[in-house]
């Protein structure tokens, strides 16, 4: 029998372990999830509603529990609290939109005809959680899919192994029937054995740019509908009307936050060339007031990074780069363990040969460099395989808006980054993916178009 472990960052022991199902046994799971989908889409929309936000309830309630259980699985401090607020917002909101947006569009209605286009749900919608925000990137689709009709299965990563399950738990406690939301414990194997033989109907994963192309595989020839959110380079631009202590400030979090293991964390900064001193001064000053340290103690702002594996790929960024060039800002930190418990860092003199400038790090780094001009920006904020987020800094408005047109990225920010507006389409272009999270487009891309032509009889 094969068994999943989840190693805590902290110490390196085994925190949690369940054994996986078989093919056999997921199909059968499935198949309850199937039946049980055509009367919980009969349910009324208002009745799915309270369930789910009922569901969201239930999980909050479970407060400091959850959070120390994270810290737990993925390093991330318990200063920070949980994740609810964010789930809590965006279940919220899909709830509040639901009826407008799953509302049929009318082209006519009258004595001759009755011709509208309905929403329909898929049926079995199955989510890949993965593990940086176990609970905030399983809400944006298992919330909106159940609202819409859909059961649900998740399989979430192994190293938040009973994320998947207590947010099930949290929803049946609250009344969401258990055949209608279910967690599965899968290997790779048979996860992609499943998405071959069609067992789903709709299928939304978050993780790596090389998972998303193995499911893509998987499911070619299906014509199961896919929203995949892969990987990221997201860049800041400090231009030279900026206000510099906030953009400082915002991006050094957004690169540092959950140990720069964010979707869309600032990865690259790329500032107006006259401010690129003071801006690099208050940086440093930002990231020397992290605290690297045991998650569970809460002085700690800067946790391990979730694996010794993703540890070491940035390690290795930062070690490629300096050997280049690059110029290292920030001294070890006395946690820094060579294994998970990593050190933040600042580089500059980078460039786009180097992999730190150019492949996806996950991990607390950053690369600043200064441009001369806004054509210099937008050339290198383009210069990626990737795009989610972009983060402007002006206080210009018009100019923010005439840049984020030139950029190829799912989300332009304007004095913010590293958040998700639940009223906004979450997307990406290039190899972060394709679909779309939230947002009115969220419900559009979980359910289906169905066209009724009705000619009455004269």
């Amino acid at each position: 029998m094969t068994v999943l472990r989840c190693i805590s960052p902290i110490d390196g022991s085994v925190y949690a372990e369940r054994p996986v199902a078989t093919a056999e046994e997921a199909g059968a799971a499935v198949t309850r999830s199937r039946a049980a989908q055509r009367d919980w889409a009969a349910r009324p929309l208002v009745k799915r509603v309270e369930l789910v936000q009922a569901g969201v309830a239930a999980l909050g309630a479970m407060g400091d529990e959850t959070v120390t259980e994270l810290a737990h699985m993925m390093g991330r401090p318990v200063r920070y609290g949980g994740e609810f607020g964010g789930v809590e917002e965006r279940a919220n909101y899909m709830a509040g939109i639901a009826e407008d947006a799953l509302a049929p569009i009318v082209a006519e209605t009258g004595e001759a005809f009755d011709r509208r286009i309905e929403r329909v749900s898929h049926g079995v919608v199955f989510v890949i959680a993965p593990w940086n925000y176990p609970y905030l990137t399983a809400i944006n689709t298992v919330a909106p899919a159940l609202i819409a009709g859909n059961a649900v299965v998740l399989k979430h990563a192994t190293q938040t192994l009973l994320a998947g399950e207590r947010m099930v738990r949290a929803f049946v406690s609250a009344g969401v029937p258990e055949e209608v939301f279910q967690t599965l414990f899968l290997d790779h194997a048979t996860t992609e054995k499943l998405i071959e033989t069609k067992t789903f109907d709709f299928i939304n994963f978050t993780g790596s740019v090389g998972a998303g192309r193995r499911i893509e595989r998987a499911a070619a020839g299906t014509f199961t509908p896919l929203g995949l959110e892969l990987g990221g380079k997201d860049p800041g631009y400090v231009m030279d009307d900026a206000d510099l202590g906030a953009a400082a400030a915002t991006l050094i979090d957004g690169a540092m936050f959950n140990s720069g293991q964010c979707c869309c964390g600032i990865e690259r900064i790329y500032v107006a060339a006259p401010l690129f001193d003071a801006f690099l001064e208050r940086a440093i000053a930002e990231v020397n007031g992290l605290s690297l340290g045991n998650p569970l103690d809460p002085d700690t702002t800067l946790g391990p990074m979730a694996n010794a594996r993703i540890a070491e790929v940035v390690r290795s960024q930062t070690e490629a780069a300096i050997l280049s060039g690059a110029t290292a800002h920030i001294p070890r930190a006395p946690a820094d363990d060579g294994g998970c418990y990593l050190s933040p860092q600042i580089l500059t003199a980078v460039d786009h040969s180097m992999p730190v400038m150019r492949d996806e790090t996950f991990g607390p780094v950053v690369g600043i460099m200064a441009v001369q001009d806004d054509a210099e920006a937008i050339r290198l904020m383009n210069d990626s395989a990737y795009g989610l987020t972009a983060s402007l800094w002006t206080s210009d408005a018009d100019r923010a808006a005439r840049i984020g047109a030139e950029i190829a990225t799912g989300t332009v920010f304007m004095n913010r980054c590293d958040y998700l507006d639940p009223a906004l389409c979450w997307t990406g272009c290039k190899e972060t993916g394709r679909g779309g999270s939230l947002s009115v487009i969220g419900y559009h891309n979980l359910t289906r178009p169905k066209s009724y032509h009705l000619k009455k009889a004269l």
